[in-house]
């Protein structure tokens, strides 16, 4: 049976803004996230919507859903009201995403996939935050800007070489970069279909266009979809952020 969206409503530009403010809730946990390179590709929208839970509905810019490729650097992590811990608080994350919303009409994120070289993160974000993590090798370089991020998982290897920006901007409301990295909602789902969303909060990226010397497209494939043969045609960069985490809740 075809899912029911009749009482969906596209997000509005006030709601897409209204998530970015900083919730009321305290804080569970604070992040730094660093290094960030954002890799897009434009997708066929019931492709994303065939393989997402009920109760959400693939976002889409002029008609087009979107598949992220997202590597970059967690530092700093650790729950509120303890330090970071040298060797458990700073670790390598590439995330494979897309957008949607839920009956509200709130716009967010949804994971496929997130590869991760710190063992004990991927235990607690699986347990606590319903999130698909996964084990991967994972290795870098930084070095005067550049970075050469590299990721391995199931014998399959993507690579990355990109240059962090020295200075960036806000994106410009309504744009599609601004629709691309404006999200500060993240749903996630258990097993038995439960469905639930956690926000987090940061001041909007400083992003810049992003040139790649090298890019993989292979962490799709880890995730059952088809390997773009184009380079995607949207490349950000972004300066780090500091992140607060906010409660998981159930929708």
């Amino acid at each position: 049976m075809a899912a029911d969206f009749s009482n969906f409503a596209p997000p509005s530009a006030d709601q897409r803004l209204t998530v970015r403010e900083r919730p009321n809730d305290c804080a569970v946990m604070y992040q730094r996230w660093a290094g960030l390179l954002f890799l897009h590709w434009p997708v066929d929208p019931e492709m994303i919507q065939k393989r997402l839970p009920e109760g959400l509905k693939v976002d889409t810019f002029n008609g087009e859903a979107w598949l992220g490729v997202v590597p970059f650097f967690m530092e700093r992590v650790r729950p509120r009201m303890l330090p970071p811990v040298p060797g458990l608080s700073w670790f390598m994350e590439l995330n494979v995403r897309t957008y949607v919303y839920d009956a509200e009409g709130r716009p967010g994120v949804w994971f496929f996939s997130l590869d991760c070289n710190q063992f004990l993160a991927v235990q607690i974000a699986k347990r606590f935050f319903h999130l698909p993590y996964e084990t991967a090798k994972m290795n870098s370089q930084r070095s005067g800007g550049e970075i050469k991020y590299h990721c391995r998982r199931g014998g399959k290897d993507a690579d990355y070489i990109y240059q962090e920006p020295n200075v960036g901007q806000a994106a410009e409301i309504g744009s599609l970069e601004w629709f691309l990295v404006e999200r500060y909602l993240l749903f996630s789902a258990k097993r038995d279909g439960s469905l639930y969303c956690g926000r987090v909060h940061h001041t909007p990226y400083q992003i810049a266009a992003g040139h790649c010397e090298a890019w993989s497209a292979e962490p799709l494939a880890w995730n059952g979809f088809e390997v773009p043969q184009v380079a995607p045609p949207s490349v950000l960069v972004a300066k780090p952020v500091e992140v607060s985490i906010f409660p998981l809740r159930k929708i």
